[in-house]
């Protein structure tokens, strides 16, 4: 099982980032799949989430309206489309995918904000 973040990197406020995770090893239509990040010093926090079929998802309050969660089944893909980025936002972004009790985590990528 993996899963592979990208798109990270550095950005001023007020720019858009689109980080990206790409699954591999389990059956990706079938899960949950979900944004987290974690800031140095705080505990990892849920940013967004998205069904299995793409039709349900799901915004942590600091991002909504800004940021856009979407996936793509045939790619077995999971992307965040991040806009109006914020020095807040900075933070290490890590893919989930979960379903029933299986939950698979990538390594993370750096997003920083900052001018």
């Amino acid at each position: 099982v993996q899963l592979v973040e990208s798109g990270g990197g550095l950005v001023q406020p007020g720019g858009s980032l689109r980080l990206s995770c790409e699954a591999s090893g389990f059956t990706f239509s079938s899960y949950y799949m979900r944004w987290f990040r974690q800031a140095p010093g705080k505990e990892r926090e849920l940013v967004a989430g998205i069904s299995s079929s793409g039709v349900g998802t799901f915004y942590g309050n600091g991002v909504k309206g800004r940021f856009t969660i979407s996936r793509d089944n045939a790619k077995n893909t999971v992307y965040l489309q991040m806009n109006s980025l914020k020095p807040e936002d900075t933070a290490v972004y890590f893919c989930n995918g979960f379903l029933s009790v299986d939950s698979y985590w990538g390594q993370g990528t750096q997003v920083t904000v900052a001018s």
